[in-house]
């Protein structure tokens, strides 16, 4: 698979799981932090800002791997 069809679907996918994950980060937000001292709401609001970074660092490597040489 080329580099621009990799890059075409993994932004595909990356939009598909931002879809999924900004309402459930809302949602963990809206229901248990606001609870939370405002010391504890800023380190969370951090790492749920973070947070998606890291289940898409595979597929960002993977979009970008150079394209195999057809020789």
């Amino acid at each position: 698979m080329r580099r621009r069809t990799r890059s075409l679907l993994g932004a595909i996918a990356m939009i598909a799981f931002v879809i999924v994950y900004a309402p459930l980060a809302m949602a963990l937000a809206d229901s248990r932090i606001a609870e939370t001292p405002a010391v504890v709401q800023s380190v969370l609001y951090a790492i749920l800002g973070i947070a998606w970074i890291f289940p898409l660092m595979p597929l960002i490597r993977w979009m970008e791997r150079p394209d195999r040489d057809p020789a």
